[in-house]
């Protein structure tokens, strides 16, 4: 199974290093969306609200990450499911897909930071809970989205559902990074946001396993 795991993430990085557009259509989506915000709110002569910095961040994240992760299902054509569905074991390729999209997330949560940051200021105290929230948020949106997007894919209006589906599972996650990132932003302890930190790892943990134990039967399907 690890080798079949090394082997879907290796061929997942080709297909988007073959298709650049596609990374670099989300990427300029990222950036074009942060400097509409710096526009939007003025920020040449206003300072942005530390809270509103936060919250706007995460909005800026949550769909990007939509973006990246919705693809990984929806827009496959029904012979490639099929050619799959022979080739690999469903397991592998849900946790190599799962895992590819949180790296391709954490780069691009890293790289949208230090693009907000410069556009929009950093007022973060503690940077490293926060680099550690983004990572931890990326791994469980990346979890959560890319089932569901196998779940749309079986059906019509696949993104609407997609939309709908994610809701539910995506709130408390964002509840929780929007918290820990509070917690960063004003530099208190890290032991504040140990209890935050422990239901996002659980979150991840109860949405991988549930993604393990439920995608072969809808592979199957």
């Amino acid at each position: 199974m690890l080798a079949q795991i090394i082997h879907l993430i290796k061929k997942e990085i080709v297909l988007e290093w073959r298709n650049r557009y596609a990374i670099n259509g989300i990427t300029l989506y990222l950036i074009s969306t942060i400097f509409i915000c710096y526009l939007g709110f003025n920020v040449k002569s206003n300072e942005l609200d530390p809270i509103t910095w936060n919250v706007l961040f995460w909005i800026i994240i949550l769909f990007t990450a939509i973006s990246v992760v919705a693809k990984s299902f929806i827009q496959e054509k029904q012979g490639l499911f099929l050619y799959y569905y022979w080739l690999h074991d469903p397991t592998s390729l849900i946790i190599a897909r799962t895992l590819y999209n949180a790296l391709l997330m954490v780069i691009l949560g890293v790289v949208g930071l230090l693009v907000y940051s410069i556009v929009l200021g950093n007022p973060v105290e503690d940077i490293i809970l926060f680099l550690i929230n983004v990572i931890v948020a990326s791994l469980g949106l990346s979890s959560a989205l890319t089932m569901i997007s196998a779940i749309a894919a079986k059906a019509k209006n696949s993104h609407t559902l997609m939309a709908i589906l994610s809701f539910p599972v995506i709130l408390p996650i964002l509840l929780m990074v929007i918290k820990v990132s509070k917690n960063a932003m004003d530099g208190l302890e890290r032991s504040n946001s140990y209890d935050e930190l422990a239901t996002l790892l659980a979150i991840n943990a109860i949405t991988g396993a549930v993604s393990y134990l439920l995608f072969p039967y809808l592979w199957r399907s």
